[in-house]
């Protein structure tokens, strides 16, 4: 018992943060609707400002300190209140590709300033030890403990006995209600993230003492708090701070569980993410309420007819075949680019069409990376059928993605598929089911493609297939189905029409589409790793693609080209440092022009016409119901009678005009 008492300790040392940290994290998703993916970020830029004005300027570490839990988290709460008003109401989609792009946008900014290497974060707590029930314990952690037991303990009795408590919980509840009551819904909301900053502020500190000073690792670190808010079913603030205790002392154990398995080393960190799942995917329905309301995406007319559409998708693939006889040595990149275009293509049926997010898409490419390597190498099967079977190989992966998709949509679905994503990263991927302990492996070309330029021919012949494949589904009636799920589920589901197939099925294609992109960027690199394939990487892509979208079919392109063949043209290595910030900031700037979209939208604002559904305006004609709403109206006017609406073979008798 001595022996897991240790970790028991510093379970609960480093739960109490998570705790605190989940707790500012479910008071701002409950006053405001939106779940803030950039949490973590904002853990971050308090440890690095502390870093800062201790290092750099050098400050008294109680001034920085003052500066970095105090002053910082007012400004950066005033600028989430900002955003966060303008997303109310907007799709979830929009709400999530919002903070991903800012949680993008402020880690990498952070990277590119102080660079990629860890830095040694100044301690400002006592490292002495004491003995505690029998085990030494570290002053520091027991601060650690004692500051995030005591924040989490004032503020629950702040939140359910003071008068600002009480209007945070009726802007949950009503906000226009509190308004004609006459208290400012936006003054509780600023208060509610200006409380939730401080604790995330608060947790960023206390972390960097004992994980150094690394952008990602610490936002990685705070994103563990999800597991926590889960446990609280995202509602409930001491069910939270319990969560965080039991998180953190689960991965604590674990790790002198499997202390003597290098096949389960990456389970202790990834403990987080599997509470996450599991809660997600066991928690009754009704339990898992999304806030705040929702709109339907704005429709947005194609750019071009079909005619020039088509033209300009064939003068693309001519200029693609020209490209190996004018870039020269820069040929590798375009290739990689093109399989990119495969990833993004994949990406966009999944986002773009039928509405679904999917924060693991990293880990789909790199199954099906690994796969080829066992397969063509290890087994020594044909290069064609090697990428056709770890494709095939990724489909099971795709609807294991999928699962959650059944029970859940929107938020909770990203949630879901991000703590997939990270538990097969930490998991799976040093295992030798995929990259093994050294986590690289061989690949091979085709043996009459193994040269540069025919290798490129190849993956242009892959990436065509692709896009036609997309816009074949795109006309079928899995197409419409699809955008009609976007539009909604529900009036789907009303219609007997199978939502849980349709959504199975379009995960099983991408996670196919994704899987031969895995295999090819094998094939391109001759070698196979799970590096550029981290969890992080697919919210770079899901920002990247958003930032496409107005190109409609065109965006996995645009979205590829981006990123991989702008940076290899620019010359000046801060410029591409930065590159990822303007990605997430662009990503940011587009949800929330779609946000206003739906907002004028909704309003009324500018309306000249019926409104449609986006699956109606793509096909083309409004949709039954509206067109016998607009024959009734037209029935009102003619003959100043009710109207008269046929619905499911009965007769509804409307209002008078």
């Amino acid at each position: 018992m001595n022996d897991w008492l240790p970790f028991v300790v510093i379970g609960i040392t480093t739960g109490s943060v998570y705790g605190l940290a989940a707790m500012g994290l479910v008071l701002t998703y409950k006053t405001s609707g939106i779940f803030n993916f950039a949490h973590g970020a904002i853990a971050a830029v308090a440890a690095y400002a502390y870093y800062e004005l201790r290092v750099v300027r050098g400050l008294p570490w109680p001034v920085a300190l003052a500066l970095a839990v105090v002053v910082v988290p007012p400004c950066i709460a005033l600028v989430m209140e900002r955003i966060t008003r303008s997303l109310a109401g907007a799709t979830p989609t929009t709400k999530i590709v919002a903070t991903v792009g800012l949680q993008l946008a402020v880690t990498m900014a952070l990277v590119a300033h102080y660079g990629g290497a860890g830095l040694d974060f100044p301690g400002f707590l006592p490292t002495d030890t004491v003995e505690l029930v029998g085990v030494n314990v570290g002053v520091d952690q027991l601060i650690s403990a004692m500051v995030a037991a005591l924040g989490a303990l004032g503020f629950f009795v702040f939140f359910r006995a003071s008068s600002m408590g009480v209007r945070m919980r009726a802007v949950v509840d009503d906000p226009a209600l509190l308004e004609l009551a006459g208290t400012s819904a936006f003054a509780v909301r600023s208060w509610a993230w200006l409380i939730g900053c401080w604790f995330a502020a608060v947790s960023g500190v206390l972390l960097a003492p004992q994980i150094g000073l690394d952008a990602l690792l610490l936002t990685l670190l705070v994103v563990q708090a999800y597991g926590a808010a889960a446990v609280g079913l995202f509602s409930s603030l001491p069910l939270t701070y319990a969560g965080g205790l039991l998180v953190g002392v689960l991965a604590a154990v674990a790790t002198k569980a499997v202390s003597s398995s290098q096949l389960l080393s990456g389970l202790p960190p990834a403990l987080p993410f599997l509470v996450l799942f599991a809660v997600l995917l066991l928690a009754g329905r009704g339990k898992l309420v999304e806030v705040g309301g929702h709109r339907s995406a704005p429709v947005s007319r194609p750019l071009v007819n079909s005619t020039v559409a088509r033209a300009l998708a064939l003068g693309a693939v001519l200029v693609a075949c020209v490209v190996p006889f004018v870039v020269g040595a820069k040929l590798p990149v375009y290739s990689t680019a093109l399989v990119f275009v495969l990833v993004f293509s994949s990406l966009h049926l999944l986002v773009r069409t039928s509405g679904q997010v999917s924060l693991a898409h990293a880990a789909l490419v790199a199954v099906g990376s690994s796969t080829f390597s066992h397969l063509a190498v290890g087994a020594g099967l044909p290069w064609l059928l090697a990428v056709l079977l770890a494709g095939a190989v990724a489909v099971p992966v795709g609807v294991l993605v999928a699962i959650p998709a059944i029970r859940l949509s929107g938020l909770y679905l990203a949630l879901a598929t991000l703590g997939l994503g990270i538990l097969l990263e930490r998991v799976v991927y040093g295992s030798e089911l995929m990259f093994g302990a050294t986590s690289t492996l061989p690949a091979t070309r085709p043996a009459l493609f193994e040269g540069d330029t025919a290798f490129y021919y190849v993956l242009l012949a892959f990436a065509v297939a692709a896009a036609l494949l997309i816009a074949v589904i795109g006309r079928s009636r899995l197409g419409r189905l699809l955008r009609a799920m976007s539009d909604s589920p529900t009036t789907l589901s009303t219609l007997g029409l199978g939502v849980n197939v349709t959504r199975v099925t379009v995960f099983a294609i991408s996670a196919f589409i994704a899987g031969v992109a895995g295999a090819l960027h094998a094939s391109q690199g001759q070698s196979a790793s799970g590096v550029p394939f981290v969890s992080y990487a697919s919210l770079t892509w899901l920002a990247l693609l958003v930032l496409c979208t107005g190109l409609r079919a065109a965006a996995p392109v645009a979205a590829a080209a981006q990123m991989v063949i702008v940076p290899a043209y620019v010359t000046n290595a801060t410029v591409v440092a930065w590159l990822p910030v303007a990605f997430g900031l662009g990503a940011l700037m587009v949800a929330l022009r779609e946000a206003g979209a739906a907002g004028r939208r909704s309003s009324g604002a500018g309306r000249a016409e019926p409104t449609q559904t986006r699956a109606a305006e793509r096909l083309g004609t409004a949709g039954p119901a509206a067109q016998r709403l607009r024959l009734a109206a037209a029935r009102t006017v003619r003959r100043g009678e009710p109207a008269r609406i046929r619905v499911g073979g009965g007769l509804t008798r409307g209002a008078s005009r």
